[in-house]
């Protein structure tokens, strides 16, 4: 009989390559079978419990074929082992709508944006027969690549094609992390495309799957193909300029109005469905919707630094003398305290065995980010090291994009301080607590170099006052965390958008402007490359639900 074993406890040497004897062993011992019953087994989840750092192992679910047994309640399993007969994932499904587009009044649907959010988005309406126009301010991803390694080696900036602002979105170039902390129906889905489009197969049984900025950029390749094949055109260098509303409030039709970057001619199109999906850093866009009077609030964000550690420091801090074992993956923390002041201050996107980037879009501004390949192998870990910020720190009259000019302010700051030349400042954490200069900051990763600084200088009060006291906290959660060598790299101020586009939460449009929907993190829905792909698959969903319901069909995504 088939059957499903979840929290099955595995050593270390089980997941070496060639032992599969020993994991079968564990397997038997897990269902009250021996392992001459087992014909076949497969592992579906694995991650690594390191609770206890005198007994780090694996915990796994395994589906597993054991011979002579006719019923589930026949089992007799260790006790935590759940056993249950397996249930295949549902597909996900996309009605076909291509009659709608042969319609005579019909209009495509637009995405603008090809970040997870928007290529998600894309590929959902053009398998439903959809065919939307998917456009991009940026470069594809080909050329793109290669405007990032020159920034990085020390050429100009290109403001269009960044870290920032091209096919892939900011994801691109980072570790490609697709946990998240709500659930989808359709995380599945976004997982197995990832792997069709190349990414690692082992991101459908990682706990914490991740892909990697190595393999990125070819996946990303491969989804926008997908969404050719379906019937959906992209552009890129395509920048959407304008947005009118004509006629009575209760029409859905949008009048846009997109820039050729390249030659600057400019075309108008009408649509019934504007997917906004443009991403944390679009500020000329958010101030575009700002002054169209379309609905917008301020929304928590989050400013701070890139912390660095050397990587074994971190993997002997996780998994005490473990660390080292070949079966372990390079160790991650996610961290957090509130201050005196209950301001929050925690870790975000830890990139294991990895390092810090150049991450700007704006002329005369530093901003950076993390990233690492699939395989985690650098010699350094680094995590933005964040102080949050509320809606209330600035002044009601300052408007509904402050957030937006705070963060310009501060990655201006840094590239003042380092002499307006891309470098980005950094100080150890034992010279910030100390309020001293000296420390050896040769272990820093940004591309660029860095300039010995005190972060007080470039940091508002709030912010540096938050860190000095969290820092010795996170350093008794995690030991080391606060070493005085660890290097701190300013300025990290796009963890996440600063303003929200109000969305009905049953039509998932704009609550002021029919036909527009706002999608993923820069709309304010969304925190990373995963909860940005749902988010743009839930919203092709209704917008998908409303073509077919006008047609009189079902939706039929199956979510």
């Amino acid at each position: 009989m088939l059957i499903q074993a979840n929290n099955v406890c595995a050593p270390l040497d089980a997941m070496l390559p060639g032992r599969e004897d020993l994991l079968a062993q564990e397997v038997a011992r897990a269902v009250g079978a021996t392992p001459e019953r087992l014909s076949s087994m497969r592992v579906l989840r694995s991650s690594v419990d390191a609770r206890k750092r005198s007994d780090v192992h694996f915990v796994l679910n395994v589906q597993v074929e054991v011979k002579g047994l006719d019923r589930v309640e026949d089992a007799h399993p260790k006790k935590g082992v759940q056993v249950m007969v397996p249930k295949e994932p549902q597909p996900c499904a996309f009605p076909d709508l291509s009659a709608h587009v042969a319609a005579a009044d019909a209009l495509c649907p637009i995405v603008v944006g090809a970040g997870p959010a928007g290529l998600f988005c894309a590929l959902a309406l053009a398998r439903a027969g959809l065919r939307p126009l998917l456009i991009e301010r940026g470069r594809p991803v080909e050329e793109r690549m290669r405007d990032v390694r020159t920034f990085a080696n020390g050429g100009r900036l290109d403001e269009e094609s960044n870290i920032q602002f091209g096919e892939g979105g900011a994801g691109t170039f980072s570790d490609g992390k697709l946990t998240t902390g709500t659930k989808s129906p359709f995380a599945r889905f976004v997982l197995e495309e990832f792997v069709a489009c190349g990414a690692p197969g082992d991101i459908l049984i990682d706990a914490k799957p991740h892909i990697g900025t190595d393999y990125l950029p070819k996946v990303v390749k491969n989804l926008r193909r997908q969404i050719e094949d379906a019937g959906g055109e992209v552009r890129f260098s395509t920048q959407l300029k304008a947005c009118r509303w004509d006629g009575p409030d209760d029409t859905a039709r949008v009048t846009v109005t997109l820039r050729d970057l390249r030659t600057g001619e400019e075309e108008e199109l009408e649509t019934d469905a504007l997917m906004l999906a443009v991403g944390h850093s679009a500020r000329d866009t958010f101030a575009m919707l700002d002054d169209a009077g379309v609905a917008m609030v301020r929304k928590p964000f989050a400013v701070g630094v890139r912390i660095e550690h050397a990587q074994h420091a971190i993997d002997e801090a996780q998994y005490g003398s473990s660390a080292g074992h070949p079966a372990l993956p390079s160790a991650d923390y996610k961290l957090a305290v509130h201050t005196s002041q209950e301001r929050g201050v925690y870790t975000f996107c830890m990139c294991p065995g990895g390092q810090v980037v150049a991450a700007a879009s704006e002329a005369g501004g530093v901003c950076v980010n993390g990233m690492s390949d699939h395989a985690r192998s650098g010699e350094n870990a680094n995590s933005a090291l964040l102080v949050e910020v509320r809606p209330d720190d600035f002044p009601l009259e300052e408007g509904v994009l402050a957030g937006v000019a705070f963060q310009r302010q501060l990655e201006q700051a840094a590239y003042r301080v380092c002499g307006e030349t891309y470098a980005a400042p950094a100080q150890t954490v034992g010279d910030f607590l100390e309020g001293s200069k000296g420390g050896p900051l040769g272990s820093a990763t940004y591309p660029r170099g860095v300039v010995e600084a005190d972060l007080h200088e470039v940091l508002p009060a709030f912010v540096t006052e938050a860190l000095e006291e969290a820092l010795p906290r996170l350093g008794r959660k995690l030991k080391g965390f606060n070493s005085p060598k660890a290097v701190m790299t300013a300025v990290e101020a796009r963890s996440s958008s600063p303003v929200r586009i109000v969305r009905d939460k049953a039509t998932l449009q704009s609550v002021s402007h029919p036909g527009l929907y706002p999608v993923g993190e820069g709309a304010g829905y969304a925190g990373g490359i995963m909860s940005a792909a749902c988010d743009g698959l839930r919203v092709a969903e209704a917008v998908i639900a409303a073509v077919a319901a006008s047609q009189g069909q079902d939706s039929g995504t199956g979510s």
